[in-house]
């Protein structure tokens, strides 16, 4: 992930000035309402947000509040509940947040104590559900670590606006364990592998279907290839595959065309090279 050079700057020198600010609040046992100063202050500072126009602080939701809000080109874009920094963050904390997003139709949330950070990503479902994107404890993280600065460059507005989060979710999702399971599964993979195993062992009779039993039943863990997000991911592995066919169909339609075009443009070439010598032709009658 390249990360803009003064973003970067700005990253390092933030977290060497908020970790022992932290540090002192933690020793502190600073109440919630300085927790959240903090956090105003690490938005503004450090993730590069406008304090004054972009970061909204008690935002209302249908009569409740969430504590801060970022506000992106006139639209809410993350959500964020803040928690005193001696709190330890539980469920019950992230069941508000994402309450407060699925009822004002916000994608992102982070629940935070500024020590510890959480990022979510809503899915809007029925029932609503969410899934965890990255976790990070800012008093654990290296200025000098390329890794750590990823991380925290994620959560600036540059990245936001430039979907960054949402390029990092989607490359989460494709290599997680029940993506890998399902693209293994595929007709494509499974079709691979039988000719794999008719190689090394010439004369063994084996089906698509006889491996792909093998694989679900000895290979993978039940957990893996029997629950609702091997369904989810299988469902997305086929439908990327036949994106993927389609594309190759329309790339080699045109490439067809671009053939058949090609091969009638040398006569009209040849036509118009003539016209040239029929023409010295006449003015060489007409001398």
């Amino acid at each position: 992930m390249d990360i803009p050079k003064r973003i970067k700057e700005r990253l390092i020198q933030s977290l060497k000035k908020f970790q022992p600010i932290i540090e002192s609040a933690k020793n502190r046992d600073i109440n919630e309402s300085d927790t959240v100063t903090i956090t105003t202050d690490m938005l503004g500072d450090m993730f590069g947000y406008d304090k004054y126009s972009e970061i909204t602080s008690e935002y209302a939701i249908r009569g409740t509040y969430c504590d801060l809000a970022v506000k992106l080109d006139g639209k809410i874009s993350v959500l964020i509940e803040v928690k005193a920094i001696g709190i330890e963050l539980k469920d019950n904390h992230l069941k508000q947040v994402v309450d407060y997003a699925a009822n004002d139709g916000v994608e992102w949330v982070i629940l935070t104590n500024v020590q510890e950070w959480h990022v979510y990503r809503i899915l809007f479902k029925r029932p609503i559900e969410h899934e965890h994107i990255l976790y990070f404890n800012i008093l654990n993280l290296n200025p000098k670590n390329e890794s750590h600065l990823e991380m925290l460059f994620l959560l600036t507005r540059d990245a936001i606006r430039k979907s960054a989060l949402e390029d990092f979710h989607t490359q989460k999702q494709a290599t997680n364990k029940f993506c890998l399971a399902a693209i293994i599964l595929s007709d494509p993979v499974l079709v691979s592998i039988r000719r794999e195993v008719r190689r090394v062992s010439p004369g063994v009779q084996i089906q698509i279907e006889d491996i792909k039993t093998i694989l679900e039943s000895e290979v993978f863990k039940r957990e893996i290839s029997g629950g609702e997000e091997f369904q989810e991911a299988t469902k997305n592995v086929k439908r990327l595959i036949k994106k993927a066919q389609r594309e190759k169909e329309t790339a080699k339609a045109k490439q067809e065309k671009t053939i058949t075009t090609s091969e009638t443009t040398p006569f009209s070439g040849e036509m118009m090279m003539s016209q040239p010598d029929d023409q010295s032709d006449e003015s060489h009658g007409n001398t």
